[in-house]
């Protein structure tokens, strides 16, 4: 037989995918290797549609003829050959998980384990008395009933009915048939006759009477053959009744408060599951939060008349059933609809929006009739019947328009019923165990194994060593100011794709291949080593980790790096470098020359000190902000930094952004909670430019999104062959039928959905890839197509449309941004978080402006080489210099040190944040104690 040896690292062959030039590419296994090159150079089409999209494809090929059959097969990248391809795990920054059900405990499942901790080593409290719950065994029953009733008269009752409605006509008939004699109903003793029925519209409470004797030790078998009845048919529940005191005591062999009977089921890890039925709270369904009508948006203008319109969701005035009801309901309380809603009587306000029992006299005007309604049951209840219909297509804009997601009132946003939070373990219930910061977390469970009684601690070692492991994880990459109840939805890319990143190291593989996509997003420097140690751990044990990255830190701490250029798009696609990073800083890449210091980002010569002007927001206080008054000077370029979790995006995006769209759109986002705001008539228009993709659509691409292919299709009907053949706009639109092609409705490829695996496109088969029909596609300026066009990218765009000047001003602000290896038609799906970004920023530098708008940019760098922000910095100050205020999110220090003003917040992350602890020039942070002037100093040369 031949030796067979495993290779030491993966090989990559000849990759063409996108704008790869053929290249040959070796990594070895077991390092942890970085991927990096200007925005658009081709490292993701390496990484992730080469390297892993081969992995998944192999992976696929494992599976039964059967279910490649169901999936449909993947296709193989455009590459000759990958050898020494270990199974491949993606981390990426896109699959955030937006299921409302989702938190981070569950996520990492280290919420399970204490589903299972609280299930075993919980003591029940009831939710009434908040005494512990108790149970007992028969003999226990027998003996706490010998020492608490001897020589008294007593009655063994057996509970059947508990509080419910009913006329238990049968029921009766059964125990009667049975041969019991009497029945304690409503707590009165009865005697069982034929035909005996309760009114069935009351609540009642029905138990049978087992037996009735005086305690003595002489008739404990009578005792013991009692209690087994009354256990056996009060479902392991049984009621003494004392006949000399009248008073009940509860006994039970499940868990029981034996003052008022409340009874729990026995304790199983789904009973604390906010998925499960057995688990979730019934008012929210296990969400935390719930929908409710908001007042002030039903009735945003109160000095309105209902009359004219002061009711939003009924418009003005029409002859109408509802608006009848309201007209009778004002006339009960003297008053009309054609008084303003400001100063219609309490009550009449009460009975519109909740409904009255009160007889209403319903006029109708034009058919000159009347007549009585009995009730009418309240706008309010009209709206959520509205909404609940599915049949109208409007729900989900009604529950944007009119209500407010509010903390669930029963369970307080802990999402669990009241059984369910009221087990304990030292003195905490699952609902504060989940609302803890993973730092504060941590420590308790530490300690925890000591404070447990020695008699469960056996249980207890295993379940506390899974989740200390993994809580550790999660410190380890910098996520310690989380907690187990935050919702995945609400976490930005770089904290999932840590979490994620946590989770791996938790399952402990070996012999995998790990690709991240930027690990560092979000990350403060100070936590950057804390990432590179997990980062290190991944790889320490047995695995190879290929990181996408941009970061000098994770650089310069890797242990082999791929440097792809030397452009973007189809000046990149190229190996530069691949090699130890040693060996890269003696190099002459663009890369190597900003890591060696032959290049960098210069420090600006003067601060801006801006118009003068201020917005003022005082006392924010949502989520950790702790009363926060943010001053905010305009007319500058505004960096907002802090370690993660510091409060920023609760500040700027949570609290100031909503403010002001609300202000200036009418957006139905509503703002975290603050006092006041000042100042906002120093400004007329605010821009939010973050990393969400163009478009809704997938045919929306940057041509459309900047307006420039409205241009470009008006170009194309004022050709002599268009005029000729009488097109009009609409035949060069994707988007409506006429000339596109009907095949693939304008998109150009068809999408094959894979059920549990990603979509796959294909090219149209009839325009293969094209968009229009043959006849669109006949008509053409300067030799080229209108699809000729869309497949441009921005620099051929620009030399092409070099005599058109409304065409070259859009076009060429897309090249300024350094945008210019985009194609024109490229789909905004594609495109990474920093480029969406670059997009939005210069459409607006191509827009007239009154020098008066506010910027919002949340981390603008992901994505981004170095010389990539260099070119964006260079966009922020012309905008700024017209006299704008950009207010940057950011971490990285090359655009902290370039700002005007810098806010930093802190002085840590979750509960110990939400501070302001600094303000001022970068000069003047560098100057303070926070972890941002730690780093700044050694940027300022300080």
């Amino acid at each position: 037989m031949n030796n067979i040896t495993a290779t030491d690292s993966l090989e990559v062959y000849g990759a063409r995918v996108h704008n790869l030039k053929n290249i040959d590419v070796t990594i070895p296994h077991n390092s942890l290797c970085v991927i990096t090159g200007l925005s658009g150079c081709g490292k993701s089409s390496l990484a992730f549609d080469t390297i892993f999209a081969e992995g998944q494809r192999r992976y696929i090929e494992t599976f039964s003829s059967y279910a490649r059959n169901m999936l449909g097969s993947l296709e193989r990248p455009d590459v000759d050959k990958i050898t020494g391809l270990n199974p491949v795990i993606s981390i990426e920054q896109k699959t955030v998980n937006k299921n409302p059900r989702s938190t981070i405990g569950t996520t990492t499942e280290i919420y399970d384990f204490f589903r299972l901790l609280f299930a075993r080593l919980g003591e029940a409290r009831s939710y009434i008395s908040g005494k512990p719950m108790v149970k007992y065994s028969k003999d226990k029953i027998v003996s706490l009933l010998l020492d608490n009733y001897d020589d008294r008269k007593i009655q063994i009752l057996a509970p059947i009915v508990k509080n419910r409605k009913g006329h238990y006509k049968e029921l009766f008939e059964t125990l009667r048939k049975k041969g019991y004699l009497y029945v304690r109903i409503d707590g009165t003793i009865k005697e069982l006759s034929y035909g005996m029925k309760l009114d069935r519209y009351k609540n009642h409470s029905i138990e049978i009477v087992i037996d009735r004797l005086r305690l003595k030790t002489n008739n404990i078998q009578r005792l013991r053959a009692s209690i087994d009845e009354a256990l056996k048919q009060g479902d392991k529940e049984l009621m003494i009744l004392d006949m000399d005191s009248n008073t009940v005591r509860y006994y039970s062999q499940l868990l029981m408060d034996s003052e008022n009977g409340l009874s729990y089921p026995e304790a199983a890890p789904h009973n604390f599951s906010f998925n499960s039925p057995h688990g979730y709270c019934p008012k929210c369904r296990g969400l935390g939060v719930i929908n409710i009508i908001d007042e002030n948006k039903i009735i945003p203008n109160k000095n309105l008349s209902i009359y004219d319109g002061a009711i939003t969701p009924l418009g003005k005035y029409k002859n109408s059933l509802i608006f009848w009801q309201l007209e009778a309901i004002c006339r009960l309380y003297d008053s009309n609809i054609k008084t303003p809603w400001i100063d219609l009587p309490e009550d009449a306000k009460n009975d519109i929006l909740n409904g009255t029992d009160h007889k209403l006299d319903i006029q109708n005007a034009t058919l000159s009739t009347s007549y009585y309604a009995d009730s009418y049951e309240g706008l309010i209840k009209f709206i959520e019947a509205i909404a609940l219909d599915e049949q109208t297509g409007n729900t989900n804009k009604l529950e944007a328009q009119f209500f407010s997601k509010k903390i669930c009132p029963e369970c307080k946003g802990d999402r669990l019923n009241k059984i369910a939070l009221h087990y304990y373990i030292d003195n905490k219930s699952i609902g504060d165990v989940a609302r803890m910061d993973i730092s504060e977390l941590y420590e308790w469970t530490k300690d925890l194994e000591e404070k447990i009684d020695p008699a469960k601690r056996v249980v207890a070692i295993e379940i506390l060593k899974e989740i200390n492991s993994r809580l550790r994880f999660l410190l380890d990459v910098g996520l310690d100011y989380l907690s187990l109840n935050r919702s995945s939805a609400s976490l930005s890319g770089g904290e999932s794709q840590r979490i994620r990143l946590a989770t791996q190291i938790g399952t402990q593989l070996i012999n995998v291949l790990y690709i991240l996509d930027e690990p560092s997003i979000g990350l403060h420097q100070r936590d950057n080593i804390r990432l590179i140690n997990s980062l290190k751990q991944l790889r320490d044990s047995g695995n190879s980790v290929i990181v996408v990255e941009h970061d000098k830190d994770i650089m310069t701490e890797a242990d082999y790096i791929i440097d792809i250029g030397p452009g973007a798009g189809r000046h990149g696609g190229n190996v530069v470098f691949q090699g130890a990073v040693s060996e890269l800083m003696n190099n002459h890449t663009l890369t190597a020359s900003y890591l060696n210091g032959e290049r960098t980002i210069p420090i600006p010569n003067k601060r801006r000190i801006g118009n003068g002007k201020f917005i003022d927001i005082y006392n924010a206080s949502g989520h950790n902000l702790k009363n926060v008054h943010l001053h905010l000077p305009l007319g500058l370029f505004v960096c907002v930094t802090g370690v993660s979790g510091s409060g920023k995006s609760s500040l700027i995006n949570g609290t100031l952004q909503p403010i002001l769209s609300k202000k200036f759109y009418r957006s139905l986002n509503e703002p975290l909670p603050y006092k006041e705001i000042t100042g906002i008539d120093n400004i007329d228009k605010i821009v939010t430019v973050d990393q969400t993709p163009l478009g809704r659509s997938p045919r929306s691409n940057p041509a459309t999104y900047t307006g420039v292919f409205s241009d470009i299709r008006k170009l194309f009907v004022d050709l002599p062959d268009s005029k000729l053949r009488g097109y009009k706009a609409g035949r060069f639109s994707f988007n409506v039928a006429g000339g596109r092609c009907e095949t693939c409705k304008g998109n150009g490829y068809r999408t094959i959905e894979m059920n549990f695996l990603p979509d796959v496109l294909v090219p149209c088969e009839t325009c293969h890839g094209k968009r229009y029909n043959r006849e669109t596609l006949e008509v053409r300026f300067k030799g080229k197509s209108i699809s000729d066009v869309l497949d441009m990218t921005v620099n051929q765009a620009v030399d092409f449309f070099e005599n058109i000047p409304n065409i070259l001003k859009k076009i060429k602000v897309l090249q300024d941004v350094g945008l210019g290896y985009l194609k024109l038609g490229q789909p905004s799906s594609t495109l990474s978080g920093g480029e969406n970004q670059r997009v939005k920023l210069a459409t607006e530098l191509s827009k007239k402006d009154t020098g008066k708008t506010l910027f919002i940019l949340d981390e603008p760098t992901t994505g981004l080489h170095f010389e990539d922000i260099r070119v964006l910095l260079k966009v922020i100050n012309r905008l700024v210099d017209k006299g704008n205020t950009m207010i940057v999110i950011e971490h990285n220090l090359d655009i902290i040190k370039c700002a005007d003003y810098v806010i930093d917040m802190g002085p840590e992350g979750g509960r110990d944040g939400g501070r302001i602890i600094a303000s001022g020039t970068p000069e003047d942070i560098a100057q303070t104690n926070t972890h941002t002037a730690q780093f700044l100093k050694k940027e300022l040369n300080i």
